[in-house]
């Protein structure tokens, strides 16, 4: 597991409210949410590429239905 390191950031009063809400509702700790919010930022932005479940779900989508993508086409 990586090393943890704290830091202190300011954000919109309602927006905290709503993520916090969401963590309790999830029975996640805070930290929990906003680690999961940078990871998907970051895989986002990464040199413009799909995310990888996006992928995932189109390569699945091709591979069941590639025969009627073909016949879409022609």
């Amino acid at each position: 597991m990586a090393a943890r390191e704290k830091f202190a950031t300011q954000v919109n009063s309602k927006t905290l409210a709503a993520v916090r809400r969401l963590a309790d509702k999830e029975g996640r700790q805070l930290q929990s949410l906003i680690e999961e919010a940078l990871d998907d930022l970051l895989e986002k932005r990464r040199a413009g590429k799909p995310r990888s479940h996006v992928m995932e779900a189109y390569e699945r989508s091709v591979a069941r239905y590639s025969e009627v993508y073909k016949k879409l086409a022609q």
